[in-house]
Order: structure tokens, then sequence, then C-alpha cells
């Protein structure tokens, strides 16, 4: 496989799913720091709250229900067949207005027998509401199922248009156990020594966001995502999360899936990249990005002499510089002589190719050039 992210280094947040991931970026090349932002299974289920929660639904069908998530479908109605009520609760909710978010949770609907009347193409919960804005709910009951996080000021805004509204919890999400990964990765973020985060869900973000106010960098971690560091999220709905915060987030627009987000970022990220790029002879790709040297998108691990000779060829690619300009342009400590440049040049040579730097005799060197070939 082509190691088309060489060069980046990428932290991941996810917990689950992360060797999955990890082994899909570091397959392209990429280095790899994991932070996990919640727990392994963060999908912790109250199960006294929820049944009495289940009951409450069973005794009183709703007008309309809003469900949020696959998994907490499957969760509640997984839960519900333990209690002996799964077929109750799908019967309460067969007579109801079904809104779903997204695919997930249309799904989990249609695989109980229950089917939706309406759901968003964009997968997030605004368009649910807006889609709901402006129509009378006076006296009608409105079910949701929250996703993870509280959805209390959804209830607020249906409240305010007449409902009556229950959420039910079928779990909470959870921070990671042991904090202090994630914390250094803030300080990593926020100095942008790193050119990339991952996040596979909302409450990812919001643990980061948190953990960053907790260790006074929040405004660090903000400015560093709108320059320097690419947010890349793996759907609209986790990439929503950083609206607040103004940060800029890229997602595929396909389907919201690890391999997608991954392949995104094999054209995003070195484009965002700048840097000095060459065609050399023999069908070779050569980026120079500051210290980092990539060639065919695998990177090369240069001294600073043979890097210093480079970083003069590469600004004038084809053209000749002569010897006592390269002289100039190594590091201090350097011989003083131009058999400095010669075994600069020497160790250039073995990197790249021998084709790659050619000698003109009596004036200097220059990079060997695609246009050349014949």
């Amino acid at each position: 496989m082509t190691a088309t992210l060489a060069g980046f280094r990428v932290a991941v947040t996810a917990a689950r799913k992360a060797e999955e991931q990890i082994a899909l970026l570091e397959r392209r090349g990429a280095v790899v720091e994991h932070a996990p932002a919640l727990t392994l299974d963060p999908h912790r289920v109250d199960e006294e709250a929820l049944r009495a929660a289940t009951e409450r639904v069973v005794a009183e069908p709703p007008d309309m229900f809003l469900a949020t998530t696959g998994i907490g479908m499957r969760a509640w109605l997984d839960a519900a067949e333990g209690w002996g009520l799964r077929e109750p609760l799908v019967q309460a909710l067969s007579g109801a207005e079904i809104l779903a978010r997204g695919p997930k949770s249309v799904g989990a609907l249609r695989r109980a027998g229950l089917r939706e009347l309406w759901a968003p193409e964009s997968e997030l919960f605004e368009d649910v509401l807006d889609h709901l804005r402006g129509r009378d709910l006076s006296g009608r009951r409105i079910v949701v199922q929250e996703h993870g996080q509280s959805l209390s000021m959804v209830a607020h805004a249906l409240r305010r248009q007449g409902a009556e509204v229950e959420n039910v919890t079928v779990y909470r999400v959870i921070s990671a156990e042991d904090p202090a990964p994630m914390f250094a990765m803030v300080e990593r973020v926020a100095d942008a020594e790193v050119d990339a985060v991952t996040f596979t869900s909302a409450p990812a973000v919001a643990t980061m966001m948190d953990c960053a106010a907790a260790a006074g960098r929040r405004d660090d971690l903000v400015s560093a995502f709108q320059a320097d560091v690419v947010a890349v999220c793996v759907g609209p709905v986790t990439a929503a999360a950083f609206e607040m915060w103004g940060v800029p987030t890229i997602y595929p627009s396909d389907r919201s899936r690890l391999g997608a987000m991954v392949r995104l970022m094999e054209t995003e990220l070195p484009s965002r990249r700048s840097g000095l790029s060459v065609d050399l002879v023999g069908g070779h790709q050569l980026l120079l990005h500051g210290d980092q040297v990539l060639l065919d998108g695998v990177e090369v691990k240069l001294s600073p002499a043979p890097l210093s000779v480079l970083q003069a060829l590469v600004a004038a690619p084809g053209h000749v510089i002569p010897r006592p300009a390269l002289l100039a342009m190594l590091p201090s400590g350097t011989a003083s002589s131009e058999h400095a440049v010669e075994m600069a040049v020497a160790r250039l040579r073995a990197a790249l190719g021998t084709r790659s730097v050619q000698t003109v005799v009596k004036r200097g060197y220059r990079l060997a050039v695609a246009s050349w070939e014949s």
C-alpha cells in the first residue's frame, strides 16, 4: 500500500475500534498517537431507571417518538426483552409518529418492525427539530430516546411548542478512566505538534474540550484547530459538536465509516500541507516540507548537511547551484572546504537515488528533474 500519509502525525481519540483505525492509518505511513476520550464500553445503562421509563411508555403510548441512535434503540429493545416488555414496547411505539435522526436508528427501528415517518438526509438532530418547528404540538405526548448525552434542551424546545415530553435515557457516555493520555494529547494539539485529530463521536469532542478547559488550554486548543491542526470527524453528527467552538472540520460526505474517513484524510492532509514538490527523473516525486522529506510518499531521513543541500536544490529545481553557495548553506560546524559539499551530495544521492542530483563540471550541482528525460 502506498504511504499516502507518510510524514503526518495523527492523534486518535476513539476507544471502540481504535486498533482498526490505528492500523488503517499506520498502513498508510502515518505516525499515530492514541488517547481514548471515552471508556472502551461507554454505553452504561441504568437498568432500574430505564425499566421504569419503559413501563411508563407502555402504560401511556406516545403520540410521537424521536429515535436518535441505532445502538440506543437496540440497547433499549434488548433490555426490554429481558424484562418481558419488548413486544409491549414495540406495540406502544408502533402507533406513534416516528421520526429518526439517521440511517442507523432507521435500521434499528425497521429490524424491530417499526417504520419511521421521516428522517433527515443530514443525520443531524437539529434538522429533526427544524422539521417540527412551527407545528402546534399542544397536548401531544413525545418520547425522545437520548443518545448518551442529555437532550434536556431539546425537551425544553418541544415543551415551548406545547408538547408533553419524556426523555428516555438508554445509556450514558462515560469518559476514559485514566484521563492522563487525553491531557497529554491536549498539550500536543494545542502546541500544533500533530497534523490532525480524529473523532468518531460527539461525546469525544466534548471530553477533549472539557479536558482542555481543565488544563487552562481550551483557547489554545481551539486556535490550533482553527489554524494548523485538522479536526477529522467520522460524520456530520460528530462534526456538529465543533460548531459552537467555531472549529472547521472535515468529514466524508458519502457515509459515516472509518474507511471513508481515512480515505478522506489521504487526499485532504497532503493538499493542506504547504511544501515544495518536484518530479524527479525515474518517475519519482519528491516533497519537501520544512525538515521533512518524502520520496514517493515515504519519509526519508537526512542528516543536517545533505538536508541543507537538498533545500537549496529544491528551491531552484533544474538550475545549477555553485559549490560555494551550497557550502554557505551547510550547518555551522561543518568542515569549511568544498569537500564537505561533495560528501553531503553523496549522502543525498544514497538516500534519494544516484540519479537524483546531477554534477555540472566546474560549476556545481542541480536537482535532476523529470523534464530532462526523453
